[in-house]
This record gives C-alpha cells, structure tokens and sequence, in this order.
C-alpha cells in the first residue's frame, strides 16, 4: 500500500480504475503470442484497484498535481527566456517584454489606491481597506455593477487576445516598412500567456512576448527588432483591437482591453546587480497564476455547476454568486449557446485555456510530461536484465470506478506526502 500511494506524488484525489494489464512475449519469426511475461489486475493492489494521479491543475482541487503542472509551466516559460528544454540559448539575446493586459471597468469597486511614494489613499467608500479585505474588488454598488458585460467580457476574452495577436504582427511589420505577408521572412512573434482573475472576477491576461528571427528561436532577430520597436507596437495593438459580442435586448456590446496596460523590457539578473525583472521573475510569476482560478480571486466554484438552486447553500461571496448566476441566466439564451456559459459559470464565463502559447516560443506541456514519463520508465527498468530485443502484445482494459482516497488510505498518505517546493515570485500585485 505504501508503495502504490508514494507513487501518486502525494496526489489527494487519485482516480480508481478496475481492469488489468497483460504483456505476451511474440515470436519475431511466426508473429506467434507466447508466454506472459507480466501481468497487471486491479485486484491484486492493496486498494482493490489501480490508483493513477488526477493531474488537476488548480491548487484547490489538488495541491500536489497543481505543483507538478506549476514547474513545468515554469520550465516551458523558462525555455522560452534562457534556451534549453529543445530551445535555442541565443533566445536569451532576442527582445522580450512582459505585458499585463486587463479589462475595462464594468462599475466601481472596492480597492486599495496608491498615491505618490507607494502611500495607500482611502477608498471611495472612505475606509482604508487592509489587503486582506473581502470587500476589495466588490462593487461600491451591486445594483449599478455591470454583471452583464463582466460575463460576456470574460467569454470573448480569448477572442480579444486572438485578435490581439493579429493585429500585433501586423503594428510590427508596420514600423519596419513590411507587409504582414513579408514580415515572415525577417521576423516572428512569439509569445507565452497565462489568465488570470482579479478581485473583481474579470479576467486578464501577464504574456511573454518576443521578437525572433524568420525560424523563430533558432534565428536571429533582424536588427530593427528592438524592445522599444515591441513595446510601442504592444501598446497601440492593445488599444486598437476590438471583438463584436451579442446585442442583448437592444444593447450592442463590444469588447477591448482596458486603459491600464504595463509592458516592461526582460533583462538579465546580471543587469543592475539582479534589480531588473529577471526571467526567473517572470517565469515564476507565470506559473503561480497556471494553477488558480476564479475560486482564488473571489471565492467562486472550483467546479461546474449542475443546477442553479446550488447557489443558495453555497458559502461563497455575494458579488461572486450574482456573477454565476448572470452567466447561468444569460447560458439559457439560445443566441448565447455558443458562449457555453452554463458550463463555465463556475469560472464567470471564462472558457478559454488558462495557459497558452505560440508554437515556436518554446517546448510544451506535453513534451515535458513525455520525458518525465520516460525517466520513470527508465528508472523503472534500471536493475532489469538485458534479454535482448523483444517484441511484445499488450492487452489492456481500464474502467473508471471513481476518486478519491478512504479515510484510511489518507491517513496514510498523508504520512509520506512529499514536500511542496515552491520558485522564487516578484512582487507584483
């Protein structure tokens, strides 16, 4: 039992599957199946089934398989910053910045306001809220509070960015005298982006964004490719995109990102004695906000909801409440079917992927999960004897028989559970 609950890396919420796993020697020479050379059935575990990780992301559901995908967000962003991991060291040289992009305002709301020097001034409410507050991101007035447009916003975010992407080529190849088409053959953008709630439950959007040559990493970028050339085209690419949404009982609605935009210029920790935003910086940044969601920020759902009566026994905030229930009330119209807002109300609309790349920037998630699972392999067969080549015939067959560890089978977990490390993190808000 200690051996297979080791084996899920301290996962809480392992999935149960009942089946077995049957390996045949084959005859080369005839094709024929031979003898078994290992054979594998849920029954004969300790747990009376086969215990596999649950590999969620977010950090309320699993704490241990959110780390997991937080490192290797953390790598992929890394790669992308330093080279290794597949990608090109000479990235390290190409012009890269770090761009917050947020929503527009969709009411006031409770917040923290900064004078000059870094001093907190009162809220328009007149209280000098702590950073703890729970009234922090909450509208000064829910019955004035846009909900509407809060949604929808989040529902055609991932449009916006999309369209942001275009539009950014094409600012870039505007300041170098080219086309979009002959952009192409002199330079490449490319980006790494994570989601991420604020208080108030919009979505926006920290980015990676770099400037390379026509393949990419592997080239250089031409020499008009600076950081301020990116900065510049960022900005006004930002306030230029624009996504159609649905009019709603005679309201158009139209969606951009909002006035507060930062791009800042990556540099080196050898720049300024580490004072500069470093990679490491970034990188870790990023992958903290890989594994949150809405529940993080303003206390909403970890999970879908079934049925919108579940609302009234749920112990979560006011303002978060009347944003699911917007998102399930506006999922019953058939002109917003596309939308899905009844299956991502849990995440106020939002049903893009939390974090997102261009093919180029670097590696992925998933060619690091390859070769995480092909060291354990490796590992695995380590102090196994060379037979020689062999051909083998794998019959298999796995059925879901739920989550979840027994009371027992925790307890004992929770006795080897691993430590939880964690990258350094600038201090942004």
């Amino acid at each position: 039992m200690l051996r297979q609950l080791s084996g899920l890396g301290g996962c809480t919420h392992p999935i149960r599957l009942d089946g077995y796993r049957t390996e045949y020697d084959v005859d080369t020479a005839t094709g024929e199946i031979g003898r078994i050379l290992h054979h594998l059935n849920s029954t004969d575990f300790p747990a009376g089934q086969l215990l596999v990780r649950c590999n969620n992301r977010r950090t309320t559901r699993c704490e241990a398989c959110a780390e997991v995908y937080r490192r290797d967000t953390f790598h992929l962003i890394t790669a992308g910053l330093r080279g290794g991991k597949g990608t090109s060291e000479h990235v390290a040289t190409h012009p890269r910045v770090f761009a917050t992009f947020t929503a527009p305002s969709f009411g006031p709301v409770h917040n923290r306001r900064t004078g000059p020097a870094g001093t907190v001034r009162p809220c328009r409410c007149g209280t000098l809220h702590d950073q703890d507050d729970d009234a922090l991101g909450t509208p000064l007035d829910p019955d004035t509070y846009d909900y509407e447009a809060a949604v929808l916003w989040n529902a055609h975010a991932g449009h916006l960015w999309r369209r942001f992407s275009i539009y950014l080529r094409r600012e870039v190849a505007k300041r170098a005298g080219l086309s979009q088409r002959r952009l192409r053959e002199h330079a490449r953008v490319s980006f790494a982006k994570v989601a991420e709630y604020q208080k108030r439950g919009a979505v926006h959007f920290h980015a990676v964004i770099r400037l390379d040559g026509p393949d990419g990493g592997d080239t250089p970028p031409p020499a008009w490719a600076t950081a301020g050339l990116l900065t510049d085209a960022i900005s006004t690419a930002a306030a230029k995109v624009r996504v159609d949404g649905p009019s709603i009982d005679g309201r158009a609605h139209t969606f951009a990102f909002g006035r507060q935009l930062d791009v800042r210029t990556i540099r080196s920790a050898d720049f300024n004695d580490g004072q500069e935003l470093t990679e490491r910086a970034v990188a870790a940044y990023i992958a903290k906000y890989a594994t949150k969601g809405a529940e993080t920020a303003t206390g909403a759902l970890d999970r879908p909801l079934k049925f919108a009566a579940e609302l009234a026994r749920l112990d979560i905030s006011d303002h978060a409440r009347r944003l699911i229930l917007t998102a399930w009330t506006l999922g019953a119209r058939k002109d917003l079917q596309h939308l899905r807002l009844r299956a991502w109300a849990h995440m106020l609309g939002f049903r893009g992927h939390f974090s997102t790349k261009s093919r180029r920037y670097s590696t992925t998630l998933g060619a690091l999960r390859d070769a995480r699972a092909e060291w354990r392999r490796a590992q695995a067969t380590a102090n196994t004897p060379d037979s020689g080549p062999e051909t083998t015939y794998v019959l298999a067959h796995w059925v879901f028989a739920g989550t979840r560890l027994s009371d027992a089978e925790a307890w004992l977990a929770s006795s080897i559970e691993p430590s939880l490390g964690t990258e350094g993190e600038p201090t942004r808000g």
